[in-house]
């Protein structure tokens, strides 16, 4: 073992006094570089920003994660164009081997489990460590736990939990690292209460030790389980089922992963002021929760943020923001050449839709008015560039049959695209090449939302319904513009229609007008989007809030 391996183990860099509570924080997913594939969307691109500024600050925090072999998939087409999902082995020569090995037991078997090691100068993050049961020695059916980023098989699903959970917690046994603080990001890494539970002794130990981030604004949406399920995989780290019942407060055999993390946690957190609400309401009839509070996500600026742009903003440059906006748009544009055979227009209005393709965040919402949508990409007095990007959850009929319709109907215009690929780089990509950031879900069911936080620090406008992170940001017409909210008791058909329509007024009537009528306009919104977005949506504000409010 190398020197960083002694134990205890210690956070190779000086620590800020102010952060000196040390912090373990397990997440699913994390996506610090498009080289590390162990993500699939948004809430990996919140964790790899909220580790990035973790060690910006000096903060004593490490992260935990698993190391994905296939990744979440690759994204590719088949011989008609249509949407292929590939499962690729990914090899990754820059993490270190930690010498660490042990064991969990899932299904009453021992599963051998090793930690990888990215040091923090490789991607400017916090120590971060990655588990992986793709080792020789165990069996396939173990192997196969940390293959691919939420498999669709349950029992998998459910050990995959247990990796992250009871193995993190054990690797931090073997780190000797005794953090003050574990901080699970989503339910995933819940199993890590229950090792805690044979450690300390009691439910209330834990509880001083153990925080959680929910993401899900919808109860619908939490992970539930049998419990007896979860006692034979070995979900409680042999703890046994009436003690479990006892410190979970379940009676039924449904055990509802959210719940339980609200129960053993001392602090809870949404991700957005219109979330930590949304939360309170949503939990409030069960008993025995933590307080939830909000700390509303960010991205990291440095990261995310074209250097040459952000000095025009600082001089409040408007003509060389707009200057930049015009040679950032070129790669983007060599993208959209490559795949689709388009050549776009750096001097036209270019509107990017691209995050997880599902369906509450509407990716077709214009597309459904067949009619107005033809008459918006045909019409030559304002020209307008289109182009989507986004992953659909591989075994999404329904999402990824939504992208394929986007892609079949991009045929029929020069000026529309549909991207694959949709990682780290080629978000950056689309973030810095985009003149406005449309973004469409449902309103209430997006918690926070974060690319158009990104886009808006590279100079991209949001066009975005009122949700999320955007209720604390918009100033309509000053700094975006915003879709007004439909009555809630729509049909939901109603409510869609009523969106559309609002977001084509916005387009025909304000936002083309704007960037080509009154450039100067256009110009001074996006200045005031980039100074908003940048004072209080950048992750450092974040990483310092979770230290203040939730640890």
């Amino acid at each position: 073992m190398s020197n960083q391996f002694q134990v205890p183990f210690t956070v190779p860099y000086a620590i800020n006094d102010r952060f000196a509570k040390s912090v373990a924080y397990f997440s699913m997913e994390i996506a610090v570089d498009q080289a590390l594939k162990t993500y699939s969307g948004g809430l990996g691109f919140l964790a790899g920003s909220h580790m990035k500024s973790a060690n910006e600050l000096g903060q004593n925090l490490i992260g935990i994660s698993v190391l994905w072999k296939y990744g979440y998939y690759d994204q590719g087409r088949k011989t008609d164009n249509a949407m292929d999902v590939q499962f690729r082995e990914k090899m990754y020569h820059f993490l270190q081997e930690t010498g660490i090995e042990f064991t969990i037991d899932v299904f009453g078997r021992p599963v051998r489990v090793r930690a990888y090691y990215l040091e923090p100068n490789t991607f400017q993050t916090v120590p971060l460590f990655f588990l992986t049961t793709d080792i020789d020695g165990n069996d396939t059916a173990s192997r196969l736990i940390s293959y691919r980023l939420y498999d669709n098989d349950v029992r998998l699903k459910i050990a995959q939990c247990m990796l992250l959970g009871l193995g993190g917690a054990k690797l931090i046994d073997a780190l000797g690292y005794a953090p003050d603080v574990y901080h699970i990001n989503e339910a995933h890494a819940l199993p890590a209460a229950f090792h805690l539970y044979q450690k300390l002794g009691t439910a209330a130990a834990v509880r001083r030790r153990l925080v959680f981030t929910t993401h899900t604004p919808e109860e619908a949406g939490n992970e539930k389980h049998d419990i007896n399920l979860l006692n034979e995989l070995g979900f409680f780290g042999g703890v046994p089922l009436n003690t479990v019942r006892k410190i979970t407060g379940i009676k039924d055999n449904t055990f509802n992963h959210s719940l339980v993390a609200l129960r053993l946690s001392r602090q809870a957190n949404g991700v957005s002021k219109l979330h930590g609400e949304v939360a309170r309401q949503m939990w409030s009839q069960y008993k025995g929760i933590c307080p939830i509070t909000h700390v509303t996500n960010a991205q990291n600026q440095r990261y995310w943020t074209d250097p040459a742009i952000e000095t025009a903003r600082q001089s409040a440059d408007g003509e060389a923001v707009a200057a930049r906006k015009i040679a950032l748009k070129q790669p983007l544009f060599q993208v959209v050449a490559d795949q689709v055979g388009k050549l776009f227009d750096p001097k036209v209005l270019t509107l990017v839709w691209a995050r997880r393709f599902a369906t509450y965040k509407r990716p077709d919402l214009l597309t459904q008015d067949a009619e107005r949508f033809h008459r918006l990409l045909t019409q030559t007095k304002y020209p307008v560039q289109l182009i989507w990007a986004g992953k659909p959850y591989p075994m999404d009929n329904g999402a990824i049959e939504v992208f394929n319709r986007l892609y079949y109907l991009s045929h029929l215009y020069p000026n529309m695209a549909v991207l694959t690929g949709h990682e780290l780089g080629l978000s950056k990509l689309l973030k810095d090449g985009s003149d406005g950031w449309l973004n469409t879900p449902i309103v209430t069911r997006e918690a926070s939302g974060t690319s158009g936080m990104t886009a808006a620090m590279n100079g991209s406008v949001n066009i975005s319904t009122n949700d999320g992170w955007i209720c604390e940001f918009a100033k309509p017409g000053e700094n975006s513009f915003i879709v007004p909210t439909a009555d809630p008791a729509l049909p939901y058909y109603a409510r869609d229609a009523q969106d559309r329509d609002e977001l084509f007024a916005l387009l025909e009537e304000e936002i083309l007008p704007m960037y080509y009528d009154r450039p100067a306009d256009w110009k001074a919104l996006v200045l005031r989007s980039m100074n908003d977005v940048n004072a209080y949506f950048g992750a450092n504000r974040m990483a310092q809030e979770y230290y203040e409010r939730v640890y």
